[in-house]
């Protein structure tokens, strides 16, 4: 089993399947060492696993565990491409986009659950730029989604 896996089998999780794109595009695509994954919502075994806006329907905490399942839907799409994640060799940038309450200003906490993951997983190749921007509704009223770019060995 591959390094990233078994860090993240030790916080009790695993690569699920990638999840299916919702409209006409790929979940990730390789151009030269760089893997670019198409935005990822919180689905679970092709469910998604809460609707509508952090501030008012979820809070704040559910949303961060709901980016955290974003960037687990983001890792599986990576593995989808390069096939053995100890290929990568950082996690160069994470966008994450929140579906916000007008009053709701904590994007930035919402979106480390993500980050947190990919440190979690990635080790110091985790570390990552990052924009975490509050948006007034996400695809199928998603409160989460989050996309990655990720560099990978030759």
């Amino acid at each position: 089993m591959a390094q990233v896996e078994q860090n993240l089998a030790k916080l009790g999780l695993e690569v699920p399947e990638v999840a299916k794109p919702v409209a006409d595009y790929v979940p990730a695509l390789r151009e030269g060492n760089l893997v670019y994954t198409a935005g990822q919502l919180p689905m679970v075994a092709g469910n998604l696993a809460a609707t509508g806006k952090v501030g008012a329907d979820v809070t704040p905490e559910q949303a961060a565990e709901l980016a955290c399942t974003c960037a687990l839907n983001a890792i599986a799409a990576v593995k989808s491409v390069v096939g053995d994640l100890d290929t990568v060799t950082r996690v160069v940038k994470v966008v994450g986009f929140v579906a916000s309450d007008p009053s709701f200003t904590g994007q930035p906490g919402v979106i480390n659950g993500a980050s947190e993951l990919l440190g979690a997983a990635f080790g110091d190749a985790g570390v990552h730029a990052r924009s975490a921007v509050g948006v007034a509704v996400l695809p199928l009223d998603a409160p989460i989604e989050v996309e990655i770019t990720v560099a990978v060995a030759d």
